[in-house]
């Protein structure tokens, strides 16, 4: 529960780095490049250290050995799913506000998650776990109609930002199961399933395939930004941290959600996890000032919307029990 918890900050705050990059007119696309870097060395870090150490498991050199294809291009398949998913995410934040794409993309990917992990490894309560499910996409309904009704939303691409959101979602939603069926789900042991992997393991795998990926995905996007990698050589040292520290907080929410997949199931775990929604909007409402001019009647829906997300995360916490 408490690496959901760090799972839950982790992917409701790794956006802010985007967001305070944007103040400085740096283009998501060169954003993107540092946190794609960042992502690949945290998962590297990790693995040469907490999964390489310690009396029980299979290091992570030794497991990587003994994978087999199928789970090896299993691990990185889901990460490049996930990277073209999360790359159409950062472009419907960056069209719509935080406090809106966020919770659209993501809550869709936390509907379609759940269900799939939960259709492989069923476990706890599928009746609390639907119930929840159910609360954070009305969280995420009560979100889109507030949106709606901001005066500054004449200033954005609301309806372009939530396009993108929503096939981002889609697409977000299967990224998660596919990683954990390259999973051994008795990790703990040196009794590694056959061919399966750690999450150490998967987690690398899982990072090269973003990486790897966004040597295509990236670029096709900087050519319809008009940027150009001169322009990211050319970013300030500041711009480039700030990249890098979002993948690298993004990189320990996932590592921490793969780890608890093995106690709490995979369904719950990712559920919870996707608990980032709520903090990714307390930051966009109360941090960014996203509804500061909303016109009468809004925060109706944004109340509504945190109460969703609050009693839908306890609701699937309860599942777990």
């Amino acid at each position: 529960m408490l690496f959901c918890v760090v799972t839950m900050l982790g992917w409701g705050s790794w956006a802010n780095t985007l967001k305070l990059a944007g103040k400085d007119k740096w283009p998501f696309e060169l954003f993107y490049w540092d946190y794609a870097i960042g992502v690949l060395a945290f998962a590297l870090l990790f693995a040469f250290t907490l999964g390489s150490a310690g009396p029980a498991g299979a290091p992570f050199l030794a497991n990587l050995r003994g994978g087999s294809d199928s789970a090896v291009w299993t691990a990185i398949s889901s990460g490049v799913l996930f990277n073209i998913s999360n790359i159409l995410l950062v472009v419907g934040i960056d069209a719509a506000g935080m406090a809106v794409a966020f919770p659209v993309g993501v809550g869709l990917a936390l509907v379609i998650g759940t269900v799939k992990s939960y259709v492989l490894a069923p476990q706890g309560s599928a009746t609390l776990l639907s119930a929840g499910v159910a609360l954070i996409v009305f969280a995420m309904i009560m979100s889109a109609l507030a949106h709606r009704r901001l005066k500054q939303a004449a200033k954005t691409k609301p309806l372009r930002g939530l396009a993108f959101s929503a096939v981002a979602g889609c697409l977000m939603g299967f990224f998660y199961p596919q990683l954990i069926a390259a999973v051994s789900p008795d990790f703990s042991t040196r009794a590694i399933g056959p061919g399966l992997l750690t999450p150490y393991s998967a987690l690398v795998l899982f990072a090269v395939g973003l990486a790897g990926s966004n040597i295509v995905v990236n670029t096709i996007f900087m050519r319809a930004g008009k940027v150009t990698y001169g322009d990211y050589f050319r970013g300030r040292a500041r711009l480039h941290m700030l990249g890098l520290a979002g993948g690298f907080i993004w990189m320990l929410a996932l590592s921490m959600n793969v780890i608890a997949s093995g106690v709490a199931g995979p369904a719950v775990s990712y559920a919870l996890g996707q608990g980032a929604t709520l903090v990714a909007a307390i930051w966009g409402v109360f941090i960014w000032r996203e509804f500061l001019h909303a016109p009468p009647g809004t925060w109706t829906f944004v109340g509504l919307m945190f109460a969703g997300y609050v009693i839908g995360l306890v609701v699937i916490g309860m599942a777990s029990l």
